[in-house]
């Protein structure tokens, strides 16, 4: 596994797992932040790709999988995928907190 995946991963690992929590119940917005992080993919990614291909920056080898999508590894298309989700959810969660705590 490389390393830009094992960070993907533990970034994910505990939102993912928290979506599922019945209070929370984020798990039913799934289709609306699905069009957030389809957009966010969108710019960013497309932007990343131009970036990648006129020689801007690069990926080492070392930290990437040797997949490519586009020009990019798949490690930097997950990340447009992986970190959205990941504030998503952050924001999200501190949303329900706000809510549930100031009522008491």
């Amino acid at each position: 596994m490389s390393e830009y995946m094992a960070v993907l991963l533990i970034s994910l690992s505990l939102p993912l797992l928290l979506s599922f929590w019945p209070p929370l119940k984020f798990y039913r917005r799934f289709s609306a932040f699905t069009a957030a992080i389809g957009a966010t993919l969108l710019v960013f990614g497309g932007w990343d790709v131009l970036a990648a291909a006129r020689g801007h920056w690069s990926f080492r080898q070392e930290a990437v999988r040797p997949f490519r999508f586009l020009g990019l590894p798949l490690e930097e298309i997950l990340f447009f995928v992986v970190i959205p989700f990941c504030c998503l959810f952050t924001w999200e969660t501190l949303k329900y907190l706000e809510r549930k705590y100031r009522k008491a």
